[in-house]
């Protein structure tokens, strides 16, 4: 591995510090290096923070003139919530800037980097590009095609059965802190009103310490009783529940006095236009979404090819008779980059959806 493969790396593993607190950001992280040694370093905490650049030249200091700037993401030309990142390179002085990849965001893509170079300031794009993508698959799919990058997640047994009478749980303790864990690090997660009914789930991180996403409910006919924990959490405003235009209107009024976000949708196949549920949040800033949903909402969301990354946990249990993990698939669904990892007494099986 060369300087600049190890040097971004650490520039990476920055970044990832502040996995689901950046959106509508993208995750990144800096480094500054001078004469073969690290100088500054930062990444970006939050949304309306100064960004990772920034951190890292604030560090640096006067150090910044002449080193090597390493950035997982272009920085940005634009004034938003905060000033150009490029202005802030080219003040400080550095003399070179290594890049992993360009930011899609049509107000930068290679802007960012046009200027660094129209600035004298040599610049090398490309480095741990794949690992960078990756980091960022959420901010990348929202800019790219207007939506969430969504995990879908199941517990099954091993026959495919997401429900056995008598357990709440199909998986043990270990499985239950990886999901906490995953929902500190998504934007959202999402169930069907089925879910709502069957489990009233909090959808709140309490295993591990972390923050609580926002969360989702798909729902029609807007079933979702005012007493459900997602309507009655200390901030319902962090709730929103999708229905069709044609709900009930007792209902929603309901809903909306509870103080939970109600958002229209038109019905489609049989339920909600789930497509049109995940451009609405991909237009509020969410990137990433980790659906929970049951059978029916999963499966849509699959069959749809609106689901990039699917989730199993497979727990160590055949037969109880109850529903299929993905019903009613007309096409057959490949999985990509699989992996399968024990977790405690369970499986959990990953894969990206082609």
């Amino acid at each position: 591995m060369d300087d600049d493969e190890r040097t971004m790396r650490r520039a990476l593993r920055l970044a990832a510090r502040a996995t689901g607190r950046t959106s509508p950001n993208p995750l990144v992280g800096a480094v500054v290096v001078k004469d073969g040694a690290v100088v500054g370093e930062g990444y970006h905490h939050r949304a309306g923070e100064p960004h990772a650049e920034v951190n890292a030249l604030t560090a640096a200091g006067a150090r910044a003139r002449g080193a090597t700037a390493y950035i997982t993401l272009e920085p940005h030309t634009f004034h938003g919530r905060t000033a150009p990142c490029t202005d802030a390179l080219v003040a400080a002085g550095v003399a070179r800037v290594v890049v992993a990849m360009r930011d899609p965001e049509p107000r930068v893509n290679g802007k960012g980097l046009r200027a660094l170079r129209e600035a004298g300031i040599a610049v090398t794009e490309g480095i741990l590009a794949s690992e960078a993508e990756r980091q960022n698959e959420g901010y990348l799919s929202r800019v790219r095609s207007g939506r969430p990058f969504v995990t879908v997640k199941l517990a099954t047994t091993l026959d495919g059965r997401v429900v056995v009478a008598g357990r709440r749980y199909l998986t043990g303790r270990p499985a239950l802190k990886e999901v906490h864990r995953l929902r500190d690090r998504n934007d959202a997660v999402l169930v069907g009103v089925g879910t709502v009914l069957a489990d009233d789930p909090r959808l709140t991180v309490r295993e591990v310490r972390g923050r609580d996403p926002l969360r989702v409910v798909v729902d029609s006919d807007a079933r979702t009783p005012v007493s459900a924990q997602v309507v009655r959490a200390k901030d319902p405003q962090r709730t929103v529940i999708f229905v069709a235009r044609d709900a009930p209107a007792a209902r929603t009024k309901r809903l909306r006095a509870a103080g939970v976000l109600l958002a229209t949708l038109p019905r489609a196949d049989g339920g909600l236009d789930l497509g049109a549920a995940l451009r609405w949040l991909g237009e509020q800033g969410v990137n990433t979404v980790l659906s929970e949903a049951g059978p029916h909402v999963a499966g849509a969301l699959v069959g749809a090819g609106l689901a990039d990354r699917l989730l199993l946990y497979l727990a160590p249990l055949a037969g109880g008779g109850g529903a299929i993990a993905l019903p009613g698939l007309a096409d057959t669904r490949a999985l990509r980059e699989l992996t399968v990892r024990r977790v405690g007494d369970d499986l959990a099986i990953s894969g990206y959806l082609s």
